[in-house]
């Protein structure tokens, strides 16, 4: 799966992008992923994170600069609109619709591979239940195993823990840690500092007025950038005991 060391497997050079003209959603954009990296994307609503996502995927075009990918490209959207009643196992399916031949039918092959995806996201008593009955969650669940059947080399995940209650947040992000460590690449946007901080090789900040700040976890999600960036006090805290110690960042609202 993974490109060569030297080769990073996304770059965004001084990407900018604009709906209408001279209205820039995000501007003077540049960043590297390296292949088997996970890179977290934070910033509060209206930033651009989605517009940006829509980029490295392939299904928006910037109006400045360029976005390489070394490799191909899957996109799971925070939400899809579904015309008909599919079942689970269809919405899966079709994460398989880049490796099918035109007007050929999905082989025992990619139904295997399928089924394999809901399996290993705990689904398979969800299999033959129709996508457009379940909870939000349950859908979010559904759109990531459809991702992962996809088999793509660069996995861009738009808000993919959001309206999972916490027991299938930790699925999702210890599948989106296990399948860097298999020499995928993982792109996600989160509203959860902490989700980043567990997963993420490297992050990006989306400030106001089209700045950003990109780099390591470790040097980006510090308490003075994630303070300016959502405009909330946070503090890190260590947690656990001597034998797994481990650093949480913590909002403190005032009441």
């Amino acid at each position: 799966m993974s490109s060569p060391s030297n080769v990073p497997a996304v770059a965004v050079r001084d990407v900018g992008f604009a709906y209408r003209p001279g209205a820039w959603v995000l501007r003077h954009c540049t960043f590297e992923v390296a292949s088997g990296h996970v890179f977290a994307v934070l910033g509060p609503n209206g930033r651009g994170k989605t517009t940006l996502l829509k980029l490295i995927a392939g299904s928006l075009a910037p109006g400045e600069g360029e976005v390489r990918r070394s490799r191909a490209a899957a996109f799971l959207p925070q939400s899809l609109a579904v015309p008909f009643g599919y079942s689970v196992f269809d919405m899966v399916l079709m994460g398989r619709a880049r490796h099918v031949r035109t007007l050929a039918v999905p082989s025992r092959a990619d139904e295997a591979i399928a089924r394999d995806a809901i399996g290993r996201l705990n689904l398979s008593a969800l299999t033959s239940r129709s996508f457009d009955r379940l909870s939000g969650g349950e859908q979010r669940l559904v759109l990531f195993a459809r991702a992962l059947a996809a088999q793509a080399d660069i996995l861009v995940l738009d808000e993919p823990a959001s309206g999972l209650d916490l027991k299938n947040q930790g699925i999702v992000l210890r599948w989106i840690r296990r399948l860097a460590g298999d020499g995928m690449t993982v792109i996600f946007t989160t509203h959860q500092p902490q989700h980043a901080d567990l997963v993420a090789d490297e992050a990006l900040l989306m400030f106001e007025g089209n700045r950003s700040v990109a780099g390591p976890a470790g040097d980006t999600l510090t308490e003075s950038h994630l303070r300016e960036l959502f405009e909330v006090e946070l503090r890190r805290v260590a947690v656990g005991d001597d034998q797994r110690r481990m650093n949480a960042i913590v909002p403190i609202w005032p009441v």
